[in-house]
């Protein structure tokens, strides 16, 4: 790797994998290079990787470089459109510049018009129309758009109406792609419901849009017009395929500024999205510390009242992803700005990407301080915001346990780091104080697997997790609370998820919590009790299994514990010792040749019913839920 400045290098390690638009910056500021990415980590890389540069430009640019500075957006398609507004806006010496200064294409409803037309243009005016875009894929968008018309029949004639008006109507009218406004076929309020409904799908609401075009496709069936009820299953087709509009452009074409927040323990981060013209410019950031115990919209507040009221320059517009505290004594402080919190819509969208930014910086402040060696997912991040944790949720751990009819009950905890399994922090271990003769209870196993588990972490001083997890309801919850509350560890965040309806039941709430089906923070709560359950029925199986093994060995005269320890270290199980020559046998320690044609007379004369125990244990069984691979993986060391 060739020699980089250390302002970069800290950076490098630490980028995300998404798509996100990178700047190369001078020792003055000054951007030199604009570019986008699909991965941010492997194509910033790809500029210091090596000792030679591609082109002879790169080698210059790099050696003049002394920092970077990353955005992240959600698509590949908005990182195309913010690069080319950022190169606009800074004319960086390295990009290369169109003379022509292309744009991308919009959408335009003439809504001020009495009959609104639906238009493609790459100007955008202060004429009362309303824009959507850009768009990156123009093919599919005028494909889209001819679909669009041929449902909604808007008129494609350019007469001023009602002002002009042609004698005769035009050839759409006659091949019904237009009612005939213009010869009075169509009355206004008709025309402009129908401009309605295009509005509603542009504004990213086809659903509505969506079911009366079905509406109208069974009822031309019904009427038996199959050609017209085939034209508008097609149009079907293509509406649900529509490109939606990039975040990266205001359609309204205001100045405001777009606040993402993140926060994560006694620290937070608060970035600051310029958009300028409609057009999305910058991104400022600020880091605020010792935030522990305080709430985020205190947090919030104080931005505000700080940093933010004290720029030199405040668009008219600001978006706040939530309310801080004393909105009501801030918004004063803060005019002529006008505050905002959207829930929905277009602005909601850019307060997501402002949040995301948000979480990106906070993730590089957080690896570059060492407090964590790795990047935390989105779906930690939306985990601890709906559970409302104070603390991120970069290390959780889940409990489960496994019985089959009362007997060899074991339990089971799985480890998650920053989303992901870490494999290496697995433990099993036999539940021993439940009484077999008696039965199942799952109560007082979770209460024991926990303690247990605890207990030694904290003996051998080992971190504890940010997140409890438990597999069940209401009973295994309060069972886990009684064990971490004996151990004085009751102020951990503790959860419970249960099966039938994914509830999660929070310790502290009456209510249970119900997440979204789509929701990525109940995914990464199902895939980590997924995982527990998995390895606690690997592990009950498997001490089925030696148990079988272990009480055929015993009917065995003259084999100890040794021996069978021994016997099945070198063949695995019954049937494998029996396969086994005479000679096998006498190789392990403690056998000699007598003894070890003893053994496989009296193994070999063992009745075939018992020779198969284990497969009986299994249909025994049967009745127990299978773990989710067919292939049981083995076991993790019991703690």
């Amino acid at each position: 790797m060739r020699n980089v400045p250390e302002s970069i290098s800290q950076k490098l390690p630490h980028l995300p994998e998404t798509p996100g638009v990178y700047l190369w910056k001078g020792a003055d500021g000054t951007v030199l290079y604009v570019g986008k990415a699909k991965r941010l980590r492997s194509r910033v890389r790809s500029y210091v990787g090596t000792e030679h540069a591609p082109t002879s430009k790169t080698r210059v640019l790099m050696e003049h470089a002394v920092d970077l500075e990353t955005i992240v957006v959600p698509e590949e398609e908005h990182a195309l459109i913010l690069e080319h507004n950022l190169i606009k806006e800074h004319h960086p010496r390295f990009n290369v510049m169109l003379r022509d200064d292309k744009t991308y294409p919009y959408v335009k409803v003439t809504v001020q018009e009495v009959y609104p037309r639906v238009l493609v243009t790459r100007r955008v005016l202060d004429d009362g129309a309303r824009y959507y875009g850009p768009f990156t894929d123009v093919g599919a968008m005028r494909h889209a758009l001819n679909v669009v018309k041929r449902v909604f029949t808007v008129r494609s004639c350019r007469w001023n109406m009602p002002a002009e008006m042609p004698e005769r109507a035009c050839l759409d009218y006659h091949i019904k792609r237009c009612k005939g406004p213009c010869i009075g076929a169509q009355s206004v309020a008709d025309y402009q419901a129908m401009i309605g409904e295009v509005v509603a799908f542009l504004d990213g609401k086809p659903d509505e849009v969506t079911r009366r075009v079905r509406q109208r496709m069974e009822a031309a069936a019904s009427d038996l017009d199959f050609e017209r009820a085939a034209e508008l299953r097609d149009a079907l087709r293509h509406l649900e395929r529509f490109e939606e509009p990039a975040i990266i452009v205001d359609v309204e074409g205001n100045d405001r500024d777009v606040l993402g927040f993140a926060r994560d323990g006694d620290d937070a981060c608060v970035t600051l999205l310029k958009v300028r013209g409609g057009k999305l410019l910058a991104r400022d950031q600020r880091f605020l510390e010792q935030a522990e115990g305080e709430p985020d919209a205190t947090v919030l507040a104080a931005y505000l009242a700080g940093s933010y009221r004290a720029l030199p320059e405040r668009p008219a517009e600001l978006l706040l992803p939530f309310a801080p505290e004393d909105l009501d004594l801030l918004e004063p402080a803060l005019r002529p700005t006008r505050v905002l919190i959207p829930q929905r819509g277009l602005k909601r969208e850019l307060l997501d990407l402002a949040e995301k930014n948000a979480r990106h910086l906070l993730e590089e402040f957080k690896l570059a301080e060492d407090e964590t060696e790795e990047r935390a997912g989105d779906p930690v991040y939306e985990l601890g915001r709906a559970l409302g944790l104070a603390k991120i949720p970069r290390a959780l751990v889940c409990f489960d346990n496994s019985t089959a009819q009362g007997k060899d009950s074991v339990g089971s905890v799985v480890w998650f780091e920053n989303g992901r399994p870490r494999r290496s922090e697995y433990r099993t271990m036999r539940v021993k104080s439940v009484d077999e003769a008696l039965g199942p209870d799952d109560f007082a196993s979770m209460r024991e697997v926990v303690g247990r588990y605890f207990r030694r972490r904290v003996d051998e001083g080992k971190p504890l997790p940010d997140l409890v997890v438990v597999d069940g309801g209401k009973g295994q919850l309060g069972a886990a609370h009684e064990a971490l509350a004996a151990l004085a560890l009751s102020a951990l965040p503790l959860v419970s998820l249960a099966k039938r309806e994914e509830e999660v039941f929070v310790h502290g709430r009456a209510e249970p919590l119900r997440l979204s089906r789509r929701s990525a923070a109940l995914r990464l709560l199902q895939q980590a009790r997924d995982e527990a359950h998995r390895t606690a029925v690997g592990y009950n199986r498997k001490r089925r299994s030696m148990r079988t093994i272990t009480s055929a060995l015993l009917e065995i005269p003259g084999v100890g514990p040794a021996k069978r320890r021994e016997l099945l270290r070198a063949f695995g199980s019954v049937e494998g010792v029996r396969a086994a020559t005479v000679e096998q046998v006498a190789a392990l320690k403690g056998f000699s040749a007598k003894s070890a044609a003893a053994l496989l007379e009296a193994l070999r004369a063992t009745a075939p019913d018992r020779a198969h125990a284990p497969e009986a244990s299994d249909r025994a069984h049967a009745a127990e839920p299978p773990a989710e691979n067919s292939r049981p993986a083995e076991a993790p060391p019991e703690s």
